[in-house]
Parts: C-alpha cells; sequence; structure tokens
C-alpha cells in the first residue's frame, strides 16, 4: 500500500478527480438547462471555467510529481505510466483540443454558424480516460501491495 508513504498524491489525485468530474461531467451540460442562459451566454462560461480547470489540473498534476519526485525510492513503475498517461492526456488538451474548441466556442458566441465536428466528442473521450487513470491511481494506492510492483 502507497497510501501511507504519499498521502499528498492521494490526496491531490482526489481533489483532481472530483474537480473533472463536477465540471466535466455535470457543469458542462447543467449550465445550459438554468434559465436565462442561451448557447452564447452558455459557450462563455465554459470557456472560462475549462480553461480554469486546465490551469488546476496543471498544478495538480505538478504538485504529484513532485512529491513522486521527492519520494522517488518508494515510487514504482505504474506510478511514472500513470502519470505519463495523464501528461499526454493533458498536453493533448492544452495545446490541441481546447485552443481548437475556444475558437469554434468564440464563433459561435458571434452568431457564426458552424459544422459539427468531432472535437469535442473526442474531449470528452479524454475526460473519461483521465477519469479512469485517476481511479485506477487512486485504487493502486489504497491497495495492499501483493507483488512488491505498486
Amino acid at each position: 500500500m502507497l497510501l501511507h508513504k504519499f498521502p499528498y498524491v492521494f490526496a491531490l489525485t482526489g481533489i483532481w478527480l472530483g474537480f473533472v468530474c463536477a465540471i466535466s461531467f455535470m457543469e458542462a451540460w447543467l449550465k445550459f438547462r438554468a434559465p436565462g442562459i442561451d448557447v452564447p451566454l452558455g459557450l462563455g462560461i465554459g470557456r472560462l471555467v475549462f480553461n480554469a480547470l486546465n490551469k488546476v489540473e496543471w498544478v495538480c498534476f505538478a504538485l504529484i510529481v513532485l512529491q513522486l519526485f521527492i519520494g522517488r525510492k518508494s515510487t514504482v513503475n505504474i506510478q511514472w505510466v500513470t502519470m505519463g498517461a495523464l501528461l499526454l492526456v493533458l498536453l493533448i488538451q492544452t495545446f490541441w483540443f481546447l485552443p481548437v474548441l475556444d475558437a469554434r466556442a468564440e464563433l459561435l458566441i458571434s452568431g457564426q454558424s458552424l459544422p459539427s465536428s468531432g472535437f469535442h466528442f473526442y474531449y470528452v473521450l479524454l475526460e473519461i480516460i483521465k477519469v479512469a487513470v485517476l481511479v485506477f491511481t487512486m485504487i493502486k494506492m489504497a491497495a495492499p501491495s501483493r507483488t512488491g510492483i505498486f
């Protein structure tokens, strides 16, 4: 069990997971059901919220990696694999999907009509992958180590 060796990693992973679930899977679609929120306003709110979430995720990631690096004698390969997977997802979202979705939202807010694209679907797919990796990380940290690998 690595929970006692890395309590801050476990806590930060849980906080990160909570942010992603609350924003990506609740706020993102619920805001459009609120009275007085039209599509342009909802998209504007979404742009602000998702850009803020992205910054919070980078802080969580950096703090987790720092904690793992400080305790690297106790760190195992699977922790670095999960951090690599999270890094890849964050890089794709930050430097590819968010700029594209942000630009599309800006055009829609300005009243332009756009054909549908798959970017939103793939962004959500990455969010699901991210949640799965975060949950896996927490489960593995809390589980007793039987093989000495994790």
